[in-house]
């Protein structure tokens, strides 16, 4: 199976997968090129509005202000935490984490059973959605089942703007536009001044499981979206066969080293970089060498995609690459 196919199922296994495979990176508001210096900190006002024309051209019009919200894909609970909402059920663990609701509160939402791949259309439409957001790629297949109960949106984001459009059309909906217009105030403050101290260390961002492990590139993870503007991140997207060995990560003598540690069922499988270390060249990587390995939560670096993810996943990465 190849690599980066083997990063959708392993994602999928644990209630995600990535977003907008293959598509190429629309910059909004910066200079030349997606890893370009500036970012604009100004925020357009939002106006609230019974339908909007998302990102990706797909019309969405709720017949009354989403209120009960079902969340199929994470970047969902992270735009309404972002506005001061919570889903009514979800299947994400994101919103334990304590930069979210926390354990207390988040688990007090609703679980839907059938997973991130197959969630039942019947305990979808049981909590009484105003509206359900999932991931095209994935959730695509529910629309039929949902339609005429509930409004369904689909949506696939790609680079951080994509994820902020998100917000914003969100916050247009449920009229809680100026909670929209602080969070995204708040991470345009945030990559900006990152941009501004920008390093010239080498960073890199993998994914696993096991030895088999994964690359997460502009292309192909939002995330690592962010890191060509913060560091130097030589790391492209490989088409269907794409990936990196050891001796190729070994070559381009890489600083600091994310790894987001997957499961398959659910259950701790353990740290990746533990795996990892019982091939020789890992003990070479210079990253490795000066304890600058950094085990990362998947649930936000991998999953959340959203403000408040790519907020914290700025938070750390500028902290390691100090």
């Amino acid at each position: 199976m190849p690599r980066r196919w083997r990063r959708w199922v392993a994602l999928a296994a644990v209630g995600a997968v990535l977003a907008g495979c293959g598509t190429a990176a629309r910059p909004a508001d910066e200079g030349e090129g997606a890893g370009g210096p500036r970012v604009s900190t100004e925020v357009r006002p939002i106006e609230a509005a019974r339908r909007i024309t998302d990102v990706r051209g797909v019309s969405v019009a709720p017949e009354r202000p989403p209120r009960r919200v079902v969340c199929l894909v994470a970047l969902c609970d992270d735009m309404l935490v972002e506005l001061g909402m919570a889903p009514v059920a979800s299947n994400s663990r994101l919103l334990t984490h304590p930069k979210f609701l926390g354990a207390e509160r988040g688990g007090e939402v609703a679980v839907l059973p059938g997973g991130f791949l197959s969630p039942e259309p019947e305990a979808i439409l049981s909590h009484r959605p105003d509206l359900v957001i999932g991931l095209q790629d994935t959730h695509g297949k529910l629309a039929p089942a949902l339609k005429g109960a509930t409004t369904f949106w689909a949506v696939q984001p790609a680079t951080w703007e994509d994820s902020v459009r998100y917000l914003r059309d969100l916050a247009a909906l449920t009229g809680r536009t100026q909670q929209a217009e602080a969070a995204e105030k708040r991470f345009r403050e945030k990559l900006a001044r990152a941009r501004e101290r920008r390093t010239d260390k080498t960073a890199l961002v993998i994914f696993g499981s096991d030895e088999n492990f994964g690359v997460a590139t502009p292309k192909s993870d939002v995330a690592a979206g962010l890191f060509p503007g913060i560091s130097r991140y030589p790391w492209q997207g490989r088409g269907v066969e794409g990936s990196y060995s050891l001796e190729e990560i070994l070559a381009r003598n890489v600083d600091v080293l994310f790894v987001e540690s997957l499961s398959f069922k659910g259950a701790p499988a353990g740290k990746l970089s533990d795996k990892l270390a019982r091939n020789p060249l890992w003990a070479r990587i210079p990253a490795v060498k000066n304890g600058k390995v950094v085990e990362v939560d998947s649930e936000v670096w991998a999953k959340g995609r959203g403000t408040r993810s790519l907020g914290l996943v700025l938070d750390e990465a500028m902290a390691a690459l100090r």
